[in-house]
């Protein structure tokens, strides 16, 4: 039986169309929802297009109450029942309590080569610190933001003339290429559990 996973986006949901993708023929799971806290998300129309089930919980109604939105984003989830979270360009930060519950079953794809530059604004930072190189990361999801346990990196060579528009669209190629990569992986392990 295939591991069951949700995709949380905010956006375009790019990386999420190589997640989906990626999930067919022998792969240890599939694609069970795609969930997003921006009713106008791009994503949520290529996920329709693919087949799977979308979902949206808008946090702008809840304003501060970051419980509120967790709580129906949690009961989102749990209707979808999923084994493993996969945050790709999801634009919240979740609470320790929401974190807590998924834990070790959490993995979010970040632009830069952690623990470097965590946060926002990676390749601006990248390039005012004069780095030779950046790239992405994929890890496991901790309270802390953007410091769970790192399960592959991909570098990316930062050139002379590079600005932090054209840095990133070429970590996002690396992106596309890192993270189907790791959640086989991770899946593959997460079976022996």
């Amino acid at each position: 039986m295939s591991l069951r996973v949700a995709i949380l986006i905010s956006g375009g949901g790019s990386n999420m169309v190589t997640l989906v993708d990626s999930m067919t023929g022998d792969h240890p799971a599939r694609p069970c929802l795609v969930l997003s806290n921006r009713p106008d998300a791009g994503g949520l129309d290529k996920a329709r297009a693919r087949g799977i089930e979308v979902a949206v919980v808008d946090h702008r109604p809840f304003g501060k109450d970051r419980a509120g939105f967790e709580t129906e984003l949690q009961a989102a989830l749990e209707a979808a029942r999923p084994d493993i979270l996969c945050l790709a360009g999801f634009m919240r930060v979740l609470t320790a309590e929401f974190v807590t519950r998924w834990q070790g079953r959490m993995l979010n794809i970040h632009p830069s080569l952690l623990p470097k530059y965590k946060g926002l604004d990676t390749h601006a930072r990248a390039l005012a610190a004069g780095d030779a190189e950046a790239g992405c990361s994929v890890h496991l999801v901790t309270p802390e933001l953007d410091d769970g346990p790192v399960l592959g990196q991909t570098e990316v060579s930062i050139a002379p003339d590079d600005t932090p528009e054209s840095l990133a669209a070429r970590v996002l190629v690396e992106e596309h290429r890192l993270y189907p990569a790791v959640l086989r992986q991770f899946c593959t392990q997460f079976r022996r559990v």
